[in-house]
């Protein structure tokens, strides 16, 4: 990790100097402070200046106990992540507020990781809301703590069944009996109970949530066992046509939380927060939740603070594999709009319509920094087809901004067609995902395949073993593995193959407790991070106990090879991870060996240029109708999801290029 994410380069710098000053004054007597105090003045003894000098550090400890063990645990945090990830870089950070109260909402794709994700590469002390469950558990709790997060309650975390089952129909008088005036009297639907006890198990503002949907419907009045109205937040839900079984969640003060969240703020601090309630591994964002609107209109009416809420997009490649790659991307704050602050203070309908204008607005900002598709198979689709459309090397910023003009180009056309796209993308699609599965197939990579060019289809295994120095890449392959192999099978083989499994069964429960889930891969590799944490400083101690017990050797010589551990062990990783990349990039080689796979790999160059060249004229006469996607350099991009969403209308079909161009 760099080191100016926690400090200035300067700063660092000067850190270094004076580290290597002390070590040179400890290791030369005759300009050891220390030594020359004492050679003065004969009566005073090491032990004095040693108790004096730890009596100093006792309290400064206890008065700057909540920012060293802040800074303590960010440098944790920091070795954390260059262990399990090989590359974490950073977009847009001119985007942050250098100073004042600042909230960070962040997509929730990888659970605990995200937060360590968001504070190591962030420079403003930050406080977490953390959901109770997690508090209450070992070390992510104390790690929370020590990090100064909030813990707040979820009503899902204690959501329980409901008795009988239910059906729900949209009321055709939306204001009758509610309790309020028909100007904010909230839209209802009726919810008719069959076997159910409404009574004895709901109360007015508690949710009830259907099967497999993280939809929660707030009831606004009970009737009676059998009837119950409840708000109608979201006309466009389609309503199951048949009865089902239903949760209830019930209905939780979060006043606390809200006044520690402002105090915080008010003393100019900034809070992190999650505003899709949990993490999941969908390619999209869930539906926010409203605490963050409800948290920024609060600030505004009680301490006069229109706070920036800057949305920050977690892109991770092999989330849940080791050493994979992360992409951290702020984007442009988005603020309260201060004349909307009087229809907050009306409540009732005034105060939910501002609150969720604000909430849109920051779903945009998210989406705005981040690749949102509707699945794992069309995310894989951009980024093949962005790689074969770039002309040149370009940066993390660029592909990023690529891949989202893809992926919004992609919305636009299925939105356009109805779902029914052309039959020339098509089959461009269909090509794309087959040259994928070819790369996959032959252990290839798309960068790999202009080298490609020359290669001979009519010669011998010999020849083949001749030409492409095979032997070569095996013995270099084999002693990359051989200085990996002692620090690994040692240190890290036992913990990782522990891990692997922890993480595999906490995977299944997390699955099967979640209504959002779709395989539970967002809780692998906070997992993996929670159980070696555990494991790798007792695999340390029971080396250094057999050590004590079965060897010769003496304390500081034990106590030196303790120390030397988590070196061994980090060099192992990064070895390791080159064996491993090299072992991926054998694999075309020997796959030269066979008749067939060289036929295949010789027929690559050929059909990526030809797919390369239908794909750039395709864009060619579809780009210009999607005008700012196409032909715009910096993208306000929580502006163009904004435009997005808005195009959309209530029957889902969106305005033509042509409505555009009349309304313009």
């Amino acid at each position: 990790m760099a080191p100016n994410r926690m400090m200035s380069e300067l700063d660092f710098t000067k850190t270094q100097l004076g580290v290597l000053f002390i070590i040179i004054l400890l290791a030369v007597d005759s300009v050891n402070p220390v030594k020359m105090f004492m050679h003065v003045f004969p009566s005073v003894a090491p032990w004095h200046i040693a108790t004096i000098m730890l009596l100093l550090m006792f309290y400064i400890f206890v008065s700057e106990m909540k920012e060293l063990l802040y800074f303590s645990v960010k440098i944790f945090f920091h070795s954390i992540l260059s262990i399990f990830f090989r590359d974490v870089q950073i977009i847009g950070r001119d985007n942050i507020p250098r100073h004042g109260p600042v909230i960070f909402t962040s997509n929730h794709a990888n659970q605990f990781i995200d937060g360590v994700t968001v504070l190591c590469t962030c420079e403003h002390k930050i406080s977490y809301l953390v959901a109770e469950k997690s508090w209450n558990r070992r070390i992510i709790g104390d790690i929370s703590w020590a990090m100064g997060a909030v813990p707040v309650k979820r009503a899902q975390d204690s959501a329980k069944k409901g008795t009988g089952t239910v059906l729900m129909q949209r009321s055709k008088d939306n204001t009758k009996e509610t309790g309020e005036e028909e100007s904010s009297a909230p839209k209802l639907i009726a919810v008719e109970g069959m076997g159910t006890l409404f009574l004895s198990e709901l109360a007015k503002s508690d949710k009830i949530r259907l099967p497999n949907s993280s939809m929660a419907f707030k009831v606004i009045r009970v009737d009676s066992e059998t009837s119950l109205q409840v708000e109608d937040a979201d006309e466009s839900l389609v309503l199951p046509a048949e009865s089902g079984s239903f949760d209830i969640l019930k209905h939780i003060d979060q006043k606390i939380v809200y006044e520690k969240v402002l105090e915080k703020m008010a003393h100019g601090g900034a809070i992190g927060i999650f505003p899709e309630g949990g993490s999941h591994d969908r390619t999209d964002l869930l539906p926010l939740k409203v605490g963050v609107a409800l948290i920024a209109y609060s600030a505004l009416e009680q301490d006069g603070l229109s706070i920036p809420i800057v949305p920050v997009g977690l892109n991770y490649f092999r989330s849940y594999h080791f050493r994979g790659r992360a992409i951290v991307e702020y984007g442009r704050p988005t603020f309260v709009d201060p004349s909307t602050l009087s229809a907050y203070k009306t409540g009732g309908t005034e105060k939910r319509r501002v609150c969720n204008e604000l909430l849109q607005r920051i779903q945009d900002s998210m989406r705005s920094v981040i690749v949102s598709t509707p699945d794992y198979e069309t995310l894989e689709l951009i980024h093949t087809a962005r790689r074969l459309y770039e002309r040149k090397d370009q940066t993390t910023s660029e592909k990023q901004d690529l891949s989202r003009r893809f992926a919004e180009g992609y919305k636009q056309l299925l939105l356009r067609t109805a779902g029914k796209p052309p039959q020339q993308w098509l089959s461009l699609q269909s090509r794309l995902i087959s040259y994928q599965s070819e790369l996959n197939e032959l252990g290839i990579r798309d960068y790999q395949v202009p080298g490609l060019r020359h290669e001979k289809v009519d010669i011998d295994g010999d020849t083949v073993l001749r030409e492409m120095r095979i032997p070569y890449h095996i013995v270099h392959l084999v002693l990359m593995l051989l200085l990996a192999a002692l620090p690994t099978i040692l240190l890290n083989f036992p913990v990782g193959i522990i891990a692997r499994l922890y993480a595999n069964r906490r995977r299944k429960v997390a699955l099967a407790n979640s209504k959002v889930k779709v395989k539970g891969l967002d809780v692998v590799l906070s997992e993996k991070v929670v159980i070696c944490i555990v494991l790798v400083p007792t695999l340390w101690f029971a080396y250094g106990l057999a050590l004590k017990l079965f060897t010769n050797l003496d304390g500081p010589s034990i106590a030196l090879i303790i120390m030397s551990l988590p070196i061994c062990s980090y060099m192992g990783i990064v070895v390791a991870q080159a064996g491993m990349v090299g072992l991926k990039d054998l694999r075309p080689y020997v796959m030269r060996l066979f008749p067939s796979a060289r036929r295949r790999l010789a027929a690559l160059p050929a059909a990526r240029k030809e797919l390369q060249e239908d794909l750039r004229e395709f864009i060619r006469e579809l780009g210009p109708s999607l005008g700012e996607i196409y032909y715009g350099k910096d993208l306000d991009w929580a502006a163009i999801k904004e435009e997005s969403r808005s195009k959309v209308t209530t029957t889902g079909e969106p305005t033509t290029p042509k409505d555009d161009k009349k309304e313009k």
